[in-house]
């Protein structure tokens, strides 16, 4: 089973949360969100503290107005929650102000080690959403 779990960089955490390294620095500093030591001796936050981050200040976007839109739509986000039965399964993300939520089989949730606090892609198209794990 592939494992995907880890500490994130700050400049990873602002990117997944939608806002600047210094606003997550910030909420360093306040105590909002906890550090963790990396190897690198350098700050960053722990996956799954991020993922309890996000579920607790979610907010739902206003819908805004469009002008354009694509078929297929690709977004990095951090795995929120994980429910598994013994067929299927659902997976809740958050891809910076956007709460996606995905079902699929078990099987593939496993074999994709998904897990809260994971990094994945959400690939939407028409009315299916397709959860893939990124390059590092």
């Amino acid at each position: 089973m592939l494992s995907i779990m880890s500490n994130l960089r700050i400049s990873e955490a602002a990117a997944l949360l939608g806002v600047s390294d210094d606003t997550v620095r910030r909420w360093i500093d306040q105590g909002r969100l906890a550090a963790v030591q990396l190897d690198s001796g350098r700050k960053g936050i722990s996956g799954r503290e991020l993922a309890q981050f996000l579920r607790d200040n979610a907010d739902a976007p206003e819908p805004g107005v469009t002008i354009a839109a694509s078929a297929r739509n690709r977004m990095r986000g951090i795995v929120t929650r994980v429910v598994k039965d013994t067929v299927m399964a659902q997976v809740e993300m958050q891809a910076g102000p956007f709460r996606l939520v995905s079902l699929l089989s078990r099987e593939s949730v496993d074999e994709l080690g998904l897990e809260v606090g994971s990094v994945a892609v959400a690939s939407v198209k028409s009315t299916h959403v397709v959860v893939e794990i990124p390059e590092s």
